[in-house]
């Protein structure tokens, strides 16, 4: 428990220290936000701060603070060292100042700010790479809460009943103005979720478990699996996720000064790293007790994350206090899948310049976007491994995004001659897990892991010369 406590101390005083020095470096303004210059009704409207917070921290928090966590528990307490060095100097960081630069661009889209530092080329394709992300991100979201919620009901509402329940607040969630159904019940999924991380926090501390500690090593590795770069994408949101940049745009439009940005984005990641070093601590505790892996007979942690989440909760907190906690489980994907459908829908507008205050402009480009989430989806249920394959391509895109991003960030540094290294470290580090990880992934190139790590190293390598030389050119074109 020492480890575990030491690290959730080290998150929070992250908050207060570091997330302070990343505030100086962005240096908020008094300047007029979006919402306040030109509210539409839709998408940009000004909302008090503590439901943006609430909003945003639902926004990231998703499958991946929880499911994901509980895969990285697999791979012991070196899963607590990278939640706290991830969320606070990559994580937090990443989308303080991803949500900064939306918020003093109109609230512009992922792509656009991407494009605005590495160039028009790259924005197009992060265009199409980030809606494909997003549309998976739909996808993925719904058949875990789906699972859950059927086994809390009668037989005949199965999980098809409530994909389809599911999928039509979707398509509502996407289409109506932000505060008519998102700001109305996300204060209400955040207390369901908030309440499920304190209560297991509590019984952590309560039962006094005996968690591994640093001390003794980093613990068993029920996987099989190398550590790198294997764990650093299976716990992907609870540390660092380019899925959260997506979602700064919907809050930067929402709003109303910019010293709201340290609470609102690097706060609720900060808030999405203590959920998942929560579940890291009791899933470590649930693995070390049953004497098993969640990799056997054939069966992998992404089909019973949800069982060890549910068993945990139901014997630490009872019969009431597992179901709550059950239903913030069960909230968190929902409340990320419908905004990843929304966040598509706005960049799709904003690509083609399509105004949104109209509910049939809306639709034009909503439609096609819902139909591709659906095919995904049917993809998922109609094949065992279906699900599996577009999770793993899921973490992998969500990663490579936060590469492109962490490099468009240390551009937009090193251009306005601020602390660059806060993200071209974490930028070169990302750089060599996503490399590195789609040469050995199943799902890549399967090469061998020697070759995959010389190929990352190599690409890391190209990247230092790459910044290196552009630097040099851009000073010299500056003079």
């Amino acid at each position: 428990m020492i480890t575990f406590t030491i690290c959730l101390l080290l998150l929070i005083a992250g908050y207060f220290v570091y997330g302070k020095i990343i505030e100086r470096i962005a240096h908020p303004t008094d300047k007029p936000t979006p919402a306040l210059l030109h509210p539409d009704g839709v998408d940009y409207i000004p909302m008090p701060r503590w439901k943006i917070f609430m909003i945003q921290f639902l926004n990231i928090a998703g499958l991946g603070p929880i499911f994901g966590a509980i895969m990285g528990a697999q791979f012991g307490t070196a899963s607590y060292i990278w939640i706290v060095v991830g969320t606070i100097f990559a994580g937090a960081t990443h989308d303080y100042l991803s949500g900064m630069l939306s918020l003093r661009n109109n609230g512009e889209t992922l792509p656009d700010t991407i494009g605005r530092y590495l160039g028009v080329s790259t924005k197009q394709v992060m265009r199409i790479f980030t809606v494909v992300l997003l549309i998976l991100v739909g996808a993925v979201f719904v058949s875990g809460p789906a699972g859950l919620l059927a086994n809390m009901t009668p037989k005949h509402l199965d999980a098809t009943f409530w994909i389809i329940v599911i999928f039509v607040y979707y398509i509502l969630a996407t289409l109506l103005p932000i505060d008519k159904i998102i700001g109305k019940i996300y204060p209400l999924f955040a207390v369901s979720l908030l309440f499920m991380a304190g209560g297991i926090l509590f019984m952590l501390f309560w039962y006094h478990p005996q968690l591994p500690e640093i001390t003794e090593g980093l613990g068993e590795n029920y996987t099989g699996l190398s550590i790198f770069p294997m764990m650093f994408v299976s716990i992907a949101c609870g540390a660092i996720s380019g899925f959260h940049a997506t979602q700064s745009p919907l809050m930067a439009r929402c709003m109303t000064h910019e010293k709201q940005g340290r609470p609102i984005f690097y706060g609720a990641m900060v808030a999405e790293g203590i959920v998942a070093l929560i579940w890291a601590a009791a899933a470590t505790y649930f693995f070390k007790e049953n004497g098993v892996s969640y990799m056997e007979d054939g069966k992998e942690i992404l089909y019973t994350g949800a069982d060890v989440a549910s068993k945990i909760s139901k014997d630490w907190l009872g019969q009431f206090g597992g179901l709550l906690a059950i239903l913030g489980i069960i909230a968190a994907p929902i409340s990320t899948g419908d905004t990843a459908l929304r966040s598509a829908r706005i960049m799709v507008a904003d690509m083609f310049k399509v105004e949104q205050r109209t509910i049939s402009k809306r639709l034009i480009i909503s439609i096609p976007i819902f139909l591709a989430t659906m095919a995904i989806l049917l993809f998922s249920l109609s094949d065992k491994e279906g699900f599996n394959i577009i999770w793993r391509y899921f973490a992998w895109s969500n990663q490579a995004l936060s590469v492109f991003t962490l490099w468009a960030l240390t551009v937009y540094l090193t251009r306005h001659k601020k602390p660059y290294l806060v993200t071209l470290i974490p930028a070169l580090f990302m750089t060599a897990v996503c490399v590195t990880y789609i040469c050995v992934a199943p799902e890549g190139l399967e090469l061998p892991e020697t070759v995959s790590y010389l190929i990352g190293g190599v690409c890391v390598a190209v990247s230092i010369v790459w910044y290196v030389v552009w630097k040099k050119r851009y000073n010299t074109k500056k003079i």
